[in-house]
């Protein structure tokens, strides 16, 4: 029988770099967990607001074909729907502040070139 040849120490450190490797990648794989908010879709303010006018606009129809197949009387379908269109024009108002902030553009002072002066 032979004996083994001894590992050179170039070969040592490849081998622990490899076992660093594996060593990393199974932490990774097993012990490291995303927080919640890194899975949850970043959405914008004026997508929540749409998404809530979205809702309203459904409760009101689901409520108007609710109480045309009777089940609310006449004084409860008018407090529900009104209540609903008054959080709907809130909304709406919100929708409308988003978006003027961000289309709205400073606009810089005139020059006497404009004026001809």
């Amino acid at each position: 029988m032979a004996a083994a040849a001894p590992i050179p120490p170039a070969d040592w450190a490849v081998l622990g770099a490899c076992l660093a490797l594996a060593a990393a990648t199974f932490l990774f794989i097993f012990y490291i967990r995303p927080d919640a908010s890194d899975l949850a879709p970043h959405r914008s303010a004026l997508d929540q607001l749409l998404e809530r006018r979205d809702a309203i606009y459904d409760n009101l129809r689901d409520l108007r074909f609710e109480y045309r197949a009777g089940k609310y009387s006449e004084g409860d379908y008018e407090a529900m729907k009104n209540a609903m269109e008054t959080e709907a024009a809130l909304v709406l108002a919100e929708i409308d502040q988003v978006t003027d902030q961000v289309t709205r553009r400073p606009r810089g002072p005139k020059t006497s070139s404009q004026g001809g002066t």
